[in-house]
């Protein structure tokens, strides 16, 4: 395995008392419900409370506000991307040379955003937050240590900001849903910069 030092999983949680890990798994499945039942737009801090049978304040202690609630509700389906490109087989996870890993890393990624637009589109942080989401820099991070064995001169941190932001999930649906790029046309254009760029 490339990485050498531990990465961070989406959303790390402090160690819970029982009954917040119980409350927080019922806060979660009662979101689930809603967004597969009427889609991410449906899942407020009310009616999350509501459908798990609590106060909003338990809601707000637990998520802190609807982004948090709505990552924590991706972390579910983040972790298993992750640990398919940390620890998976290739050739996206270890076991293939980077230069391959890098090329399966976009479309796996957007295959995995597509599966679940909705949700990422409506957990869209705020500007401020949006490059401190766990699972944002864990991908940054990843996507570093690639590109330090692939190209050891190059400027990898600002590199693998400028690759993520070609797979930036509002650009996507922007290019698909808004001028009607086929998928598989973003999914090229990941191979061809990646490409460009290892030579």
């Amino acid at each position: 395995m490339i990485e050498s030092t531990p990465l961070p999983l989406a959303g790390p949680e402090r160690q819970l008392r029982a009954d917040a890990v119980r409350n927080r798994a019922l806060l979660l499945d009662a979101a689930a419900r809603l967004a597969e039942e009427r889609g991410a737009a449906a899942i407020t801090m009310e009616t999350v409370a509501a459908a798990a049978g609590v106060g909003k304040g338990t809601v707000s202690r637990r998520f802190g506000d609807r982004n948090g609630l709505l990552q924590s509700l991706l972390d579910r389906s983040e972790i298993r991307f992750q640990e398919a490109f940390l620890s998976g087989p290739p050739p996206l996870g270890p076991g293939a040379d980077p230069a391959t890993r890098l090329r399966a890393f976009g479309p796996a990624l957007l295959r995995h955003e597509q599966h679940h637009l909705d949700l990422y589109l409506a957990a869209e942080p705020s500007p401020e937050r949006r490059f401190s989401v766990p699972a944002r820099r864990l991908r940054h991070r990843h996507l570093v240590v690639l590109l330090r064995a692939a190209l050891p001169d190059a400027d990898a941190e600002l590199l693998a900001h400028t690759l993520l932001s070609s797979l930036d999930v509002v650009l996507v649906d922007h290019l698909v849903r808004g001028h009607g790029m086929p998928l598989a046309r973003v999914e090229a254009g990941w191979h061809d910069v990646v490409d460009r760029i290892l030579g």
